[in-house]
């Protein structure tokens, strides 16, 4: 049976690179790993007050990622760190403080970016908020995904040979890494 893996997707844009990587991720998983890549566009931004009266989408999101086996991370780089809608669906998923469904999860983080440093510094300081989130995250191979507007066609199938062939392995690390953990 698959294991069950959620990805969030840090970036809105219809046309995101970071979309298409994961949906190109999704399509190479075959077997040990069912990747679902679950929207964080909706979620309220974390505010404890809410807690009283817990929105809707909080509870969505929180019961979604807290039953799964894992979780994948795909960024892009805002200012040196994660964007605001990925850190709100860590703050949202780690609350109210000690009910984390993130706590003992598996974690790996693909950072991709247009540019050529890979978005470095996004999958860096995710990687910090995971230490202190309790979530045991993959170490190698690590996954910076540079000048991506050249790896998908215009209607965002990956086309290039060599980051298939890099996806595929990572994602057999990833596999080996739930395995591991759970």
């Amino acid at each position: 049976m698959a294991r069950d893996i959620v990805v969030l997707v840090g970036s809105l844009r219809k046309a995101s690179l970071n979309r298409k990587t994961a949906v190109a991720m999704r399509e190479l998983s075959v077997g040990a790993l069912g990747l679902e890549i679950v929207e964080i566009g909706d979620l309220p931004l974390y505010n404890e007050d809410l807690e009283a009266n817990v929105p809707p989408a909080w509870a969505r999101f929180r019961e979604r990622v807290g039953k799964a086996d894992g979780v994948l991370f795909v960024t892009p780089e805002y200012n040196r760190s994660v964007p605001g809608v990925l850190k709100n669906a860590i703050d949202v998923g780690s609350r109210p403080y000690g009910k984390s469904v993130y706590s003992k999860k598996p974690a790996a983080i693909v950072s991709v970016t247009p540019g050529a440093l890979g978005a470095f510094g996004a999958n860096h300081h995710l990687r910090q908020s995971l230490v202190f989130l309790d979530m045991p995250t993959l170490q190698q191979p690590e996954a910076y995904l540079s000048n991506a507007g050249k790896l998908f066609d215009e209607g965002g199938a990956l086309t290039n040979d060599d980051t298939r062939a890099f996806l595929r392995k990572y994602l057999e690390a990833l596999a080996a890494w739930v395995e591991k953990c759970r």
